[in-house]
């Protein structure tokens, strides 16, 4: 029954990575195509980014909301301090998702809002919109920061800066000869692109996530199962060890009963 009721767990998680699959690649597609449509506009429109300056940085962190998925919430605080070490911020506040983080950093006063998390694909658009709300909150009371996201990718964490966007097309050169026509001004419409581009970026993040989730907490069921079978073959070997002792004994004691049974018979026969 055990085995079974794992096995069914198992295979479920194997069936939702596969589903997170396709969506995690058609998200992904999303995500290149809003850089590609940044890129244009800034090959021609570098100026409209802002300048970076010293900037209160917020982090995002991306946890679990149930357990039993070994080192995956643990591993979050531990890298996220090692990185302020090395490189210290001015001000770092902190978004969790998910309740076993939560409870991780119940005390930690830089957290500045706790999301609830997702546990199957289909609640991930749920979790986004309380978490887009936040950033916005942030925003508006501090005015704009950097966004840096940490998140469990397919071989290790992964540290993706949000916002500012597009940095890293600042100096890319035109890939046309002429540039995009707009109906607005390129920087109001670089502005609904972030706003795009924000949602997209977070829905990609949020699937990665949860298709490591699944791989965790596959590898610790499966390494559960072990560890149990290893101890029901160990309890076993004990049981069978005591019950030799116990028919040894027994024979043991078969000698001495008849060798009783023969004294006691002799002294009928005088």
């Amino acid at each position: 029954m055990r085995q079974a009721g794992v096995g069914h767990t198992v295979q479920r998680r194997v069936f939702g990575t596969r589903k997170l699959g396709c969506y995690l690649e058609a998200q992904q597609a999303v995500v290149d195509s809003i850089e590609e449509v940044a890129a244009d506009l800034l090959g021609f429109c570098t100026d409209i980014l802002s300048a970076s300056g010293e900037q209160a940085t917020t982090y995002l962190l991306i946890g679990t909301e149930r357990g039993f998925c070994g080192d995956f919430n643990h591993a979050l605080p531990r890298r996220l301090e090692s990185m302020l070490q090395a490189h210290p911020p001015n001000h770092a506040r902190l978004i969790t998702a998910g309740h076993e983080l939560h409870v991780l950093l119940e005390d930690d006063e830089r957290v500045a809002a706790r999301i609830e998390g997702t546990s199957e694909a289909e609640e991930v658009t749920a979790v986004l919109n309380p978490l887009v709300n936040e950033l916005s909150k942030l925003h508006e009371a501090h005015g704009p920061g950097s966004v840096q996201c940490l998140y469990h990718g397919a071989d290790d964490m992964v540290l993706q800066e949000l916002l500012p966007p597009f940095k890293n097309l600042r100096h890319a050169p035109p890939q046309f000869a002429h540039p995009p026509e707009l109906n607005q001004p390129p920087g109001d419409f670089l502005l609904e692109l972030t706003g795009h581009y924000l949602v997209a970026a977070l829905h990609r993040i949020l699937y990665t996530s949860l298709m490591a989730e699944n791989h965790h907490r596959i590898a610790h069921l499966d390494g559960a199962v072990r560890h149990l079978d290893n101890e029901a073959a160990e309890l076993t070997r004990r049981c069978n060890a005591l019950r030799q002792e116990e028919i040894v004994e027994e024979i043991k004691v078969i000698p001495l009963s008849a060798a009783s049974l023969g004294s006691e018979a002799g002294k009928w026969d005088h």
